[in-house]
């Protein structure tokens, strides 16, 4: 059958990622896989319009990249450190089936995921490589300069070649330790996408996707209950992506949102993915972050939201991981189960943190909580500490709104 440029178009979306992740293994180079797969999909370009579309074009893809990638080994003279690569008739490779593509896929994860690279490099090489978005791409994504993230990534898979990084998934009694380190990549850049740390946009929707999408590929390959979690969590959240900025790009907190624009198929997957995390023991914290977001999602309005599960789930996830965040995101449901003055007192608390102190949540949510309880110059000051400490428009608009508010209120 011919098949026209825009169609090789779509292999290219929908296939490369597996192209890829077959060939890293196969060369041992990421770098050399990257190029082989470029010129595999160039000859596709050139001779299937004429020739046809082979029967297994993914296959016919990998075979024709391993091909140029053995080319190039033996054109840069490089042949002796890659002698057992050159030993491999290609001919002799056998035809990739889904559990081939879906190992290599894993082995791409983990080995982007590796402990033993800097964790701004993990995120920026798992966008980069699993993601397939382009350096540029993944410059704007994490707000930083693209000569600057391209120099990080290519540190990043010098790393891997040089310290003898293994491309593979761990073995099961290593998957433990291993696991949260990978999950923790893919909430870092959802996190992103999903309230952006700078700039005029809330939400990076895409960039929620992507994360999103990797979840669904690692609950698909390896089937842990907090691999589920982390799935129906950020399902969840992501529902709510159209009711977080308004069409003036103004930030809406989620008290006045209009849970009418929350996706409600979102919210339905994500309670699925949830009851399949909680059928698992034990119960991790993204389960129960997953169970806290699931508690907003069932209720018709934040009055209506069951706040004492919501504080007895921030119990327990505080057991797991005391941290002054989560400490923090308990008192504010603590106020809004009790009152304003219960939430303060533990507010207080963690006034000697220095990780929250600097945080302009922290004081955002002293702010908030000041200003129901009527303390309308505590409430001021509050916000005007949290003002210089954010970088994000639509937060610094709200915070100056609710300052302006108060002033009205004298």
């Amino acid at each position: 059958m011919i098949r026209d440029d825009a169609w090789i178009g779509q292999l290219y979306r929908q296939q490369s990622r597996r192209v890829l992740a077959t060939l890293i293994r196969l060369l041992g180079d990421f770098a050399l896989a990257e190029e082989a797969m470029q010129e595999a999909f160039t000859a596709a370009v050139r001779q299937w319009p004429d020739e046809g579309t082979p029967e297994n074009p993914t296959a016919w893809l990998i075979r024709t990249g391993h091909r140029r990638g053995i080319d190039q080994i033996r054109r840069k003279q490089t042949a002796r450190q890659h002698a057992h690569l050159l030993a491999d008739d290609e001919d002799a490779l056998p035809e990739p089936g889904e559990q081939t593509f879906q190992d290599d896929q894993l082995r791409l994860l983990f080995t982007c995921c590796h402990p033993a690279l800097p964790l701004e490099a993990r995120v920026a090489l798992t966008l980069r490589e699993m993601c397939g978005l382009t350096t540029e791409q993944v410059a704007r994504a994490l707000l930083q300069k693209p000569a600057t993230l391209a120099q990080r990534i290519v540190r990043a898979k010098k790393k891997i070649l040089l310290a003898g990084i293994p491309y593979e998934v761990p073995e099961p009694k290593e998957l433990p330790e291993r696991l949260p380190g990978v999950l923790r990549v893919i909430y870092l850049v959802f996190n992103e996408g999903y309230s952006r740390s700078d700039g005029e946009q809330v939400v990076d929707i895409s960039l929620a996707a992507e994360a999103i999408r990797l979840a669904q590929e690692m609950a698909r390959l390896l089937p842990e209950g907090e691999v589920f979690g982390l799935l129906a969590l950020m399902l969840l959240h992501h529902s709510r992506r159209h009711a977080r900025q308004d069409s003036a790009g103004e930030l809406i907190i989620l008290e006045d949102q209009d849970r009418t624009l929350w996706k409600r198929e979102d919210i339905h997957s994500g309670l699925q993915w949830l009851e399949a995390a909680l059928a698992r023991t034990p119960m991790g914290p993204y389960t129960l972050q997953a169970s806290i977001a699931a508690a907003h999602a069932q209720a018709d309005s934040a009055q209506a939201t069951d706040w004492g599960r919501v504080v007895r789930l921030y119990d327990a996830l505080y057991r797991q991981q005391p941290s002054p965040i989560i400490a923090l995101n308990r008192a504010v449901a603590v106020a809004m189960h009790g009152s304003p003055a219960q939430g303060l007192q533990l507010l207080d608390e963690l006034a000697s943190e220095k990780v929250v102190v600097g945080y302009h949540l922290f004081h955002a949510a002293r702010a908030d909580l000041h200003r129901r309880a009527g303390n309308v110059d505590e409430a001021r000051q509050c916000y005007q500490r949290a003002l210089p400490l954010v970088s994000q428009g639509p937060e610094q608009r709200f915070l100056e709104r609710r300052l302006a508010e108060l002033a009205h209120s004298n």
